[in-house]
């Protein structure tokens, strides 16, 4: 979506702000304005700020409010009725952005095209100029299957990730029927009454026609870099950000209709590749350079030696596509896909398939106090009362500053606090403004009795400079804001105005937000899997410290702003060593966020308003927790629908088991490679012998997809730390392994040429079975850095793919499916000679591992802690 959003502004700037446009001049203004205008994050209500929307044209010529409401039948009153609503969906098609889609059989065509495709093709092909029919059979029908298997695999990854944008669907507050309710963003229609506020994304084109302003973020289409101020009879366009203010709009247009739907129109999706997919491309790309000059040693050596040309290189072609990685994309969307899936049934919804990886090795987390590390779940504590008659007259002033249908956490926890609520219906509210970041209160004018007055509520230091009160008043409010703050409190100021309207400081409101049951604990797993996390709040330094205390965090608590005094990291190892920061704006986090990565950590940040959408971009895993708003799950790359943090532990140790099954397929992929080319190349080199046929080979290539696929549904540890890609590794256990194999398949054609004596086509299909029955056992060995019958054991789905293609390969050596028939003592005896061959790689692994410095002893306390939690203790009474 941001790659549409940037073409779009792109497309955008080229229809409506040419040269001597308003959008034009505004481009070339912008950075003289920018140095004297207000900050983008605090603009004022009545700053007058040029829109680079202006004069851009609605799909219908909407009028005055009133015409408007007119044309498109609704009221401000009422709005649409649900039978009209559902009749305007069902003519119009739902507000959404359409997605270029294949059509199965273009996708499935797809897998028939492409370089390796070609090449069985071409395989295929020669097969038939040589009258190889049996050859062109199978090499035929093998590239069908292979085909279906891919296709198969990668429509149910893409299923799997429609059914998880459902669930981030953006949803809006609308009026039908007289009735204010959510729905799904989609199913609005034109003409519908909607609500839009401080944090939401515009779900579509808006008439703004009731409320006061509003401040959006329309840089998704203009590039402009400070927030345009909207006022009534003005158009909100789809896909900007409320940035500050309340109001409602009338839909005038939705999907493909609307100014963003149209000019997206024109935008093609562009695909981005993640640090784990450019790692595993990289291992694809040294596969195939080692293929391709084995393969050319093999066609020298060949041609040179006057072997026919046309089976050569029929061949080396088909030597080529047994080789080359053909499953590499396949097993990485199905492990993805499956990861995804995993985490979306532990309330982890993931927006971008790839950040599985960043959470594998993401070693800082930065998190919300409120709502993640607490319950957020404001509650009143006792009131301080100075000129109001007692506790419930002060509630009452802050409830009359409270909006019921809002659903704002301080102003349920007003509302909540009132001992009679049906009190609130003798008054009237005339006029109503909500909070925003700027004022920092709310305000409302109501009507008692025919008495007019005023009542507001909000930050304390606010309150106090609106009523000017007196030292002693000033001192002694201030006092116990900081008495509350020291035992973890935030409070509220109240204020009302007298007969004579002047401002009475009414008294203080408590609002404590305690920690969630299962916070210290979970901070403690997190630890355990070398995990650091870092509070991060807005609250006053002596409340931080409180609740990081409670946490168990510890009491280094770093203010932000003397961590930035210039705007720049003042002290890196002060910002590294707390262990959270107190104090923090939306500048803040965002500077956090890329010091500490700047530092060589990858960090993770939580975050839930429209202000923590910068830092969320920044960090290498944003996290929009519950509740979020459309912003932060917008620009967040996993979306929580649970509360508290022990979703994303359980999230991170799922990547990290993903991460050690891409591990553990790359390890095999490249040992297999080694061990069939340099066991192929060394054979035809030096003994002018072709140990298998291409027939073979197609075979081994296509039975080692089915287990390969089953790899994204293993059984693995959770590493104990953060994991990175070790290449070195990597490479050092996979290159032993190949060469094992390779020895291994010398012995067995040195016995079976030697000792029994046996025709060179009945070897072909003894080092046919062997090469199959080998690969498949070598999967088991490379799961695990200890020997092999070691927790956690293989996936059922490992077992049944890798011995059932076992089954069938040796039911074909047999029997002679494409080959010469070996029978069942020779089948027996190549998988006594594997299975002795598997316990022997197995310990030469785990010594490989243990001059590695990945020893033994530290690997078995690790597998002690595995199995410690597959098995926990019983719990001591």
């Amino acid at each position: 979506m941001d790659e549409i959003r940037t073409r779009a502004y792109e497309i955008f700037q080229a229809r409506h702000g040419g040269p001597g446009s308003a959008l034009g001049d505004w481009q070339k203004a912008e950075a003289s304005a920018s140095a004297g205008a207000p900050k983008a994050d605090a603009p004022k209500p009545d700053a007058a700020k040029k829109d680079a929307s202006k004069g851009v044209q609605t799909p219908v010529d909407t009028g005055t409010i009133q015409e408007a409401l007119a044309k498109f039948h609704s009221s401000l009153e009422h709005g649409l009725s649900q039978e009209e609503a559902a009749s305007r969906l069902k003519k119009d098609g739902p507000n959404a952005i359409e997605e270029k889609r294949i059509s199965p059989l273009k996708r499935f065509l797809t897998f028939l095209w492409g370089p390796i495709p070609w090449m069985i093709e071409i395989a295929a092909v020669l097969s038939a100029v040589v009258r190889h029919w049996e050859d062109f059979v199978i090499i035929f029908f093998m590239l069908a299957l292979n085909a279906v298997v891919g296709f198969w695999e990668e429509f149910k990854a893409d299923n799997e990730i429609e059914a998880l944008k459902k669930n981030l669907a953006l949803h809006s507050r609308v009026l039908r029927d007289g009735k204010w309710s959510d729905v799904e963003a989609k199913t609005l229609v034109s003409g519908d009454i909607v609500m839009v506020k401080l944090g939401n994304v515009i779900p579509a084109d808006l008439k703004l026609v009731d409320g006061d302003y509003l401040s959006i973020d329309q840089s998704a289409l203009t590039g402009e870099s400070l927030p345009v101020d909207k006022k009534k009879n003005d158009v909100a366009y789809s896909g900007s950000i409320v940035r500050m203010g309340q109001m409602n709009g009338l839909v005038v247009a939705t999907g493909m209709n609307t100014l963003f739907g149209r000019t997206a129109r024109l935008v093609e999706s562009v695909k981005t590749v993640s640090h784990f997919q450019k790692a595993v491309i990289k291992i694809g790309n040294f596969l195939i350079l080692i293929t391709l000059g084995l393969v050319a040693l093999i066609l020298t050596v060949a041609l040179y030696r006057g072997d026919p040309l046309v089976e050569t290189l029929l061949f080396a072609l088909i030597l080529t596509v047994a080789a080359i990685p053909v499953a590499l994309p396949a097993v990485l969307s199905v492990t993805m896909a499956v990861g995804a899936s995993v985490l979306a049934r532990m309330k982890a919804i993931v927006s971008r398939l790839v950040a599985i990886e960043e959470m594998a090795g993401m070693d800082i987390l930065c998190a919300d106090k409120t709502g993640t590390l607490t319950k957020n779940e404001l509650k009143l504590g006792k009131p301080v009362v100075f000129k109001a008659g007692n506790d419930q007259d002060l509630i009452l002033g802050a409830a009359l500053a409270s909006r019921r249908e809002g659903g704002d956490g301080i102003d349920e926890a007003v509302l909540k606090g009132l001992s009679d609520q049906s009190v609130l219906k003798t008054y009237q509210i005339t006029h109503f403004t909500p909070f925003d970041p700027v004022s920092k209160r709310t305000e409302a004018e109501a009507k008692h009795d025919n008495a007019a007055f005023k009542v507001s509520k909000g930050a304390p230091q606010v309150i106090l400079d609106l009523i000017h009160p007196d030292s002693a008043t000033r001192a002694k409010a201030e006092g116990q804001v900081n008495e509350l703050a020291a035992k973890g409190y935030r409070t509220l100021g109240v204020a009302r105005t007298d007969t004579q309207g002047k401002w009475e400081f009414l008294g203080l409101l408590s609002l404590s937000d305690p920690p969630r049951d299962d916070s210290a604990s979970t901070i403690a797993t997190a630890r355990n899997m070398g995990l650091q996390v870092r509070m991060v709040t807005g609250d006053n330094l002596a409340i931080a410290r409180e609740v990081s205390l409670e946490l168990k965090l510890g009491p280094n608590i770093a203010v932000a702003g003397d961590l930035f005094p210039d705007g720049k990291a003042d002290d890196s190892d002060k910002l590294d060593a707390a262990d959270g920061y107190a104090q923090v704006f939306p500048e803040h986090k965002f500077k956090i966020v890329k010091a500490l990565q700047a530092g060589g950590h990858i960090v993770g940040m939580t975050g839930d308003g429209v202000n923590d959408a910068p830092a969320l971009k920044r960090a290498d895993c944003g996290i929009a927790v519950s509740g979020a708003t459309d912003a932060a799950r917008a620009a967040s790359d996993l979306v929580l629908t649970a509360t508290g943090l022990s979703v994303i532990t359980a999230a991170i140790s799922e990547a990290r088991k993903i991460f050690e099954r891409m591990n553990s397929y790359a390890i095999y992929r490249i040992s297999e490679t080694i061990r069939v080319l340099l066991f192929m190349t060394l054979a035809i080199v030096v003994f002018n012998f072709y140990p298998v046929t291409a027939v073979m080979i197609v075979l081994i290539a296509v039975l080692n997809d089915f287990p390969i696929m089953m790899i994204a549904y293993d059984n693995t540890i959770v590493a104990p730390r953060p994991v990175r890609w070790d290449m070195e590794r990597v490479l050092t256990v996979s290159s032993v392994l190949g060469v094992m194999g390779v020895i291994s398949a010398f012995g067995l054609f040195w016995i079976a040429e030697r000792y029994f004596q046996l025709p060179r086509p009945v070897i072909q299909s003894l080092i046919f079975l062997k090469l199959l029955v080998a690969g498949h056992l070598t999967i088991y060995i490379t799961r695990s850095v200890g020997t092999f019958w070691q927790r956690p054991w293989p996936n059922w789905r490992l077992v049944v793919a890798c011995e059932t293609t076992q089954v069938i390969g040796t039911l074909a050596a047999v029997y002679g499916w494409g080959m010469t028939p070996l029978g069942w003592k020779y089948a027996l005896l190549v998988w006594a000679y594997a299975l002795v061959w598997f316990f022997i790689n197995d310990m030469v692994k785990v010594e490989v591992y243990r001059l590695m410095h990945l020893g033994t002893a530290s690997h078995q306390r690790h597998l002690a802690r595995v199995n410690a939690s597959l098995h926990p203790a019983p719990a001591v009474k």
